[in-house]
Order: C-alpha cells, then structure tokens, then sequence
C-alpha cells in the first residue's frame, strides 16, 4: 500500500492549518506509529524536511519501533526511497540527504545542541521525563520557516500529556483500536473487551481516550482547552494575589505571586510572577514590583504572619491599601467555584503560564505546596466571588 493518501483514515492524515504539535492519541493498535511513519516519509520526500529528531522513550523502542518496527519508517518506505540506517549513529539517512537521528526521553540533555525542522515523538505518555524532554524538542526544533511535529500515544492522565492537550498551538486527532480492528488478529479485539470491556484501562488502552480521576483533581484538561487569549483593552479592576511562604530558605515554598485583571464578568490571568526561596523581604518588594506593573491592588493570604505581611508590603513601598484574607476552608474547597468558573468559560489566561497550569492540573492529586495555585485563587475570588459565596474574605 504505497499510496498512504488513499489508504488511510482521516484522523490518520495530519490536519491542516499553522500547528506546532499534531497530537494523535488512539488506543492499543489502532494505527498511530504508522501515521507517524507516512507523515515523516512524506514531509522528507516533499523536501519540507531535512533534519529530523525521532524521540521514544528509549532508544530502544525508537530503533524496535519508530525505525525497523513492522510500521516504522524502513518498512513504510517506498520503493527506490528507503533510508540508509546507520545503528552506531543512531541515524537515518535518505537519498536526498535528509537526516533523522533517535533520541531518548530518559536523556533530555542530548536534545541539547541539535536542531531541527520536523520531530516525531512516539507514546509521550510513557516518558519518564516528559516534561523536560518536550522542553529541550521545543529549542531544537529551530529550523526552516514552520518547524512543527507529530506525537503518537496511547494516552494516559499524566499532567504531561494534559499540559500538552491544553496548549493552544497543538491539534488534535483520536482513534480507538477498533478503527484498525482488520488490520489486528480477529481475536485480539473479541478477547480483550471480554477482559476489559467496561473498565477504566479499556476506555486508556481500546478506546485511546483520557481517563480523568474526577474525584481526585480539581482542574482538568477540559477546563485549559482554549483558556488562553489575548487581553482585553481595559479592565474594570486588577489584583495581584500573594501566597506568603510559611517558610524563610532556598527550600522554603514559593510565594505564589498572580496577577489578575477583570473586564465584565469575566477574569483575565495576567502574570505569573511566583518567586521560591526568597527572603519575606525579596518576596514583599516583587509583589510590589508586580502590583505596580498592572497598577492593581493586593490580596494577601494572612494566615502565615498576619498583620506582619502587611507591613512587609508597605516597607517595600506597596502604594495601594493592602487586603488580607484569611481561609477558613480547605484549599479544595476555596478552590472549587474558581474552577466552576474556568468550567464556564469566564476565567482566561492572556499568556502562557506553564508552572502555574501545571500546578492546576496537579491539585487535588498529591501535589505539594500548590502555592501558585492558591495566589490564583485569592485573586480570582476577591475579583469575581467576594461578597458572593466562598471563599470567604475578610479585611483587616
């Protein structure tokens, strides 16, 4: 079958329009290493591309599976176009003289140095080191006028793989094992929904889909899809909510820092200005800092210190009032009608804020010290919910 176009299914086929990342999630078998492979061959016979990375989880599944695997790049070549693999570089090379080179997720660092105009990254939900992997594709990934990728994965609820369906630059195809179900044993399906049918790991493995724990996190993925947009061109009133650290070192917790703008009956996140192991002086003069960049009032938590985060403020010059709240809920508790209010399309982010989504994603399921995530909510509250349920605020 050398004639993919024909072939394939449309969510096997890379969508149109400016992506930076095509994500193809499906189940077990389901047809999304070949995908990979066809994309990557066409791109490099186009000319499109010229410098390649493949990264997998190990260097060995990039070898067994991207490269000489039975829907891999050597087995899908066309006739007069297969690679030349040379194993001891871990290197393809074509007859037009494109490269690719494997890589491994467990070794971010060897991203360091290389460039690229195309990548493919094969089960990024199976990578050990995710989020630093992705980090080091993304300043490879330099070359030509639109550098831009292919990730195939069965998908699982990693705050990896929720971070990277939340970014706006990313498009999105799904296909369950059963859309490839001619290509695959005529028991493998009949045996495994006997197994598996119904069940959590069915919905991961068969159907390719996300498994959200809705009892533990409190944001999740659907709650970032399209968050982020550009800013309004006045607001009604801006925040910046602080988080004061309960304690004072380079290992102490951060002071959540965030800035928050309303226009309407909506918020807008500004800044994520957060600072870790700073003394409560150097934390004081950069919530200032901050206050005075968007010319917003201050919220500050103060359960730790009391009337003493007051006065560090105003020694560091803060020149508007200062408000302190005081929880009297659990931070999940505090933090469930902000999330309500990102549910219902009411809360944006202007910008890219990486540390502070991730946190969200995280909250709820273990995460510790979400001290970004409660700055936000401070702010957001005091914003869009003072006055009108929880959490409660009261001023000093």
């Amino acid at each position: 079958m050398t004639n993919w176009a024909f072939w394939a299914r449309l969510d096997q086929i890379a969508p149109e329009g400016p992506w930076r990342h095509w994500l193809f999630m499906g189940g077990r078998g389901a047809g999304k290493t070949r995908a990979g492979a066809e994309w990557v061959r066409a791109e490099v016979e186009a000319e499109r591309a010229g410098h390649v990375a493949l990264v997998a989880p190990t260097l060995n599944d990039a070898r067994e599976v991207m490269i000489e695997g039975p829907s891999g790049l050597l087995a899908t070549a066309m006739p007069g176009w297969r690679p030349r693999y040379e194993p001891s570089r871990r290197r393809l090379v074509w007859p037009n003289g494109a490269e690719a080179f494997a890589f491994s997720a467990e070794d971010p660092e060897s991203l360091r140095g290389p460039q690229f105009d195309l990548s493919w990254c094969d089960e990024f939900a199976a990578w050990r080191l995710a989020d630093e992997t992705l980090n080091m594709l993304e300043f490879a990934l330099r070359l030509g006028a639109a550098p831009r990728g292919v990730v195939t994965t069965t998908p699982k609820a990693t705050a990896a793989v929720k971070r990277l369906m939340a970014r706006p630059d990313v498009v999105m195809t799904h296909a369950p094992t059963a859309a490839n179900a001619h290509n695959l044993a005529p028991e493998f399906m009949t045996t495994l929904q006997a197994m598996y049918g119904g069940t959590r790991l069915a919905q991961q493995e068969l159907e390719g889909l996300v498994v959200e724990d809705h009892d533990a996190g409190v944001w999740t993925v659907t709650h970032l899809h399209g968050v982020h947009t550009a800013p309004p061109e006045r607001f009604d009133r801006r925040v910046v909510a602080v988080d004061p650290p309960a304690s004072v070192g380079r290992d102490a917790d951060a002071c959540g820092l965030v800035a928050v703008g309303r226009c309407g009956d909506r918020a807008y996140v500004l800044e994520d200005a957060t600072v870790q192991g700073q003394t409560p002086q150097a934390w004081a003069r950069a919530a200032v800092a901050c206050a005075r960049r968007w010319q917003a009032e201050i919220v500050a938590e103060g359960n730790q210190g009391g009337e003493m985060v007051r006065t560090l403020l105003q020694l560091e010059g803060a020149e508007v009032p200062v408000t302190l709240v005081h929880a009297r809920l659990s931070k999940r508790a505090r933090a469930e009608p902000v999330a309500a209010l990102y549910e219902q399309g009411r809360v944006k982010h202007t910008g890219q804020f990486p540390h502070l989504e991730q946190e969200m994603l995280d909250f709820g399921q273990g995460a510790q010290s979400p001290d970004r995530v409660d700055a936000l909510v401070w702010a957001v509250s005091h914003l869009m919910l003072a006055g009108g349920g929880q959490p409660r605020l009261r001023v000093l």
